[in-house]
């Protein structure tokens, strides 16, 4: 790809702006000031970007590179900041400016190559030990063979060592000829090896589980002879009995737990469980350096903390949403069965389960007048006509201005249509209607005004069509609810789609793939719905989508700000290495911890309470208190604290400019008051303080002295006048 653009000369790296090459990195603000009037690159499915913020109105730029090269490390460092700032849209591609004319050599690991011999040699076999009998005296001493203890016998009879390994021997020999044992010795076994792990001290039990669980046929026999206590029998009964009922573990079934978090054994493996591993030891130090030890960390610890899903779900029980179909109402569906039982039988892998319940939903956010619409309406409709059990809904984006009319905009003629089919007939041939108006738009055209009129006058040969689409139209309602529900929800650009409600990724929306991207889905979410069944969670009374956005995941809107899949913390686990921190200059060499443990050791607080206590929450704002938006900012934190118990505020200045007394003047009359004000008084005047009518008072020239006091007395009036 990068012998396809004009290589400069001479150059180990370059980036591509829009067309323009350039070998250094000072020249890169330059190349984007002129990007705009230049079309953006074609870029691959297996191009590598930067995962910024990736907008899609920033210049794109391509670095060709070698990594691990000093020029790639100085472009790389330039590009990924802009790129996390929403500058630009950063693609790698791997370039060598000189490649080397020899192959490269990959090193085998684990590889031998055994020559055996076929040479006859004369052995005496009179010494010839049998590799698998031969007892390992380090590892077996202390094994127990059909009743014989042989570590302590060779402890308490060493003159017999010799004897003893050949009775052990032929006791192991015995014994693994696996007989077949008694249904009546069989009915105990479980029990009788879980007695045998927990006869033997404690730094032993581990070694024995191991051995029994691997070797358990071989050990059987030996097992059916031990005694099991009834107070052991009762206890492993009670704890069946208990996590049966609580967690839905059946006798015999295995489970992992990892302080209280169940480990899915199908998911995980070793490595995976050795990452949780780490981040509860993570979680525990850091309650520890927070001063919570003994009962009151393993409390903690027993809270019900939700796992971080990255796949938030928006809330699909929305009137704006126009149904297709109904999978549980509409006729077609009735020779279907109804049950969630359904969901448990045995078939084939892959198969789609037809079940009369609104398992699976499809929402498609269009936009008449786009041309990826007709592919998605037609997709819709395949789906329809095959008989998926998928309910398939549609929220029409369109113009919301108020004089508008049909005639001069596609997409409010288009509404219009669908709103008079939906009362002539009724909703569903209203949205039936939608697929066969689309049939008549070839693929990479968009629908006209024309289109929707003859087929209006086709279909409807005896309507007025003025009365439908004119600009007094009485079909008009409802237009501006889908793009109301739309711009409220918070996704991105047109079109889009949700399964049960999670969007689905722009990358997943072409009409070629999005099929059996669907599909898939529908089989990978089975599995979900199917636990839900056999834990009890759905049952036959249950509402589907009322259990679906019943979910943990289910959101009203998504905010990017507060859902993203990146959230930042500040480590608040740390110390200050000293109390007294005026060095301006040693505080800057601190890393992030040490910087966070510096302010939380002189922070000052707003609550809604004067008595000290603990509080649940602690809230930081940082923001320039001489801008209306830091004022804003702090003023709705403060109104959040009066109605919150339990919540604390720190204040931190972030002027925009150079520190001076003049960009600082409100920050330092707030802080002014925490160091001399009760906590409820404090927050009071900062609240009269960042008003927009005293930092009018402050740029008219008064004082902020002046204003403090006279702040200050009128809430003392109020105050005593309560």
């Amino acid at each position: 790809i990068a012998s396809d653009d004009p290589l400069p000369q001479a150059c180990p790296a370059f980036v591509s702006v829009h067309g323009q090459h350039s070998c250094s990195t000072k020249d890169i603000k330059k190349l984007l000031k002129a990007a705009a009037g230049r079309p953006k690159p074609y870029l691959y499915k297996n191009d590598h970007t930067y995962p910024g913020v990736n907008k899609t109105d920033v210049p794109v730029v391509i670095l060709y590179a070698e990594i691990g090269t000093k020029k790639f490390n100085s472009f790389h460092k330039v590009l990924s900041e802009k790129a996390e700032e929403g500058a630009l849209v950063y693609v790698l591609r791997h370039f060598v400016a000189k490649p080397k004319p020899q192959r490269v050599f990959l090193s085998g690991y684990g590889v031998e190559l055994a020559i055996k011999s076929t040479e006859y040699k004369a052995v005496d076999d009179t010494e010839v030990k049998d590799s698998k009998t031969v007892i390992n005296a380090a590892e077996d001493n202390n094994d127990e063979v059909q009743g014989f203890f042989f570590g302590t016998l060779k402890k308490t009879h060493p003159e017999l060592q010799e004897q003893l390994g050949e009775l052990q021997k032929h006791l192991l020999e015995s014994t693994n000829d696996m007989a077949p044992l008694k249904v009546w010795e069989m009915q105990d076994l479980s029990f009788q090896a879980a007695a045998r792990i927990m006869s033997v001290p404690k730094f032993e039990a581990l070694k024995v589980m191991r051995d029994l669980s691997q070797n358990f046929p071989s050990r059987a026999r030996s097992l059916t002879r031990v005694a099991v206590k009834q107070e052991m029998r009762k206890e492993i009964e009670k704890n069946q009995k208990h996590l049966g009922e609580t967690m839905g573990i059946q006798p015999g079934d295995g489970e992992l737990f990892i302080n209280g978090l169940h480990i899915d054994l199908d998911i995980h493996n070793p490595f995976s469980i050795l990452d949780i591993l780490r981040g509860e030891a993570k979680v525990l130090e850091g309650l520890h350096n927070l001063g919570i030890k003994g009962e009151h960390q393993g409390k903690l610890l027993r809270l019900p903390v939700n796992a971080v899903d990255d796949s938030y779900a928006l809330d699909i029980r929305h009137p704006a949403i126009m149904w297709m179909n109904d999978i549980e109402n509409d006729q077609m569906y009735r020779s279907w069965p109804a049950s969630v039982q359904e969901l448990l039988r045995a078939t084939f892998p892959g198969v789609i389960r037809q079940i009369r319940r609104n398992f699976f939903n499809l929402v498609l956010f269009l936009d008449p007048l786009q041309e990826e619409t007709v592919e998605l309406v037609k997709l819709a409709e395949l789906f329809y006509k095959h008989k998926i059990p998928l309910r398939i809904g549609f929220v029409f984006v369109v113009n919301t201005k108020d004089e508008i009319d049909g005639f001069s905009d596609a997409g409010v003629g288009f509404y219009r249509l669908l709103n008079y089919i939906a009362d002539e007939y009724d909703l569903s041939q209203a949205v039936m209607s939608i697929v066969s108006l689309y049939s008549k738009v070839d693929v990479g055209e968009t629908l006209s005004a024309e289109t929707i009129s003859a087929y209006l006058k086709r279909k409807y040969p005896k309507t007025n069509q003025e009365r439908i689409l004119g600009a007094d139209s009485e079909y008009d309602y409802k237009r501006k609810d889908g793009a109301l529900f739309y711009r409220k929800s918070g996704l991105g650009s047109l079109p889009l789609a949700l399964f049960n409600g999670v969007p689905l990724n722009p990358d997943e929306m072409d009409p070629e793939d999005l099929e059996t991207i669907i599909l898939q889905r529908i089989v990978d979410t089975t599995a979900g719905f199917q636990r839900a069944v056999f834990m009890g969670q759905l049952t036959e009374g249950s509402d589907v989508v009322d259990y679906l956005m019943d979910q943990a995941n289910v959101v009203p809107r998504m905010n990017q700000l507060i859902l993203g899949t990146d959230p930042k913390y500040l480590d608040l686990t740390g110390k200050p290495v000293a109390d007294d921190w005026e060095d301006t200059n040693m505080f800057s060499y601190l890393d992030s911890k040490d910087k966070t443990a510096v302010i939380a050791k002189r922070m000052k607080y707003f609550t809604n309470r004067d008595a000290d206590g603990m509080t649940a929450v602690t809230m930081w704002v940082a923001a320039d208190f001489e801008k209306v938006s830091g004022r804003k900012l702090l003023l709705n934190a403060l109104k959040h604290v009066k109605s919150s118990p339990g919540l604390r505020l720190g204040v931190i200045d972030n002027p925009s400019g150079k520190l001076s007394e003049d960009n600082t003047v409100l920050y330092r009359a707030v802080w002014a008051s925490l160091l001399t004000q009760k906590n409820k008084a404090a927050a009071e005047f900062a609240q009269k303080l960042l008003k927009e009518e005293s930092s009018q008072l402050l740029q008219q020239g008064t004082k902020i002295k002046d204003l403090g006091i006279e702040l200050f007395v009128t809430l003392c009036i109020s105050e005593h006048s309560r």
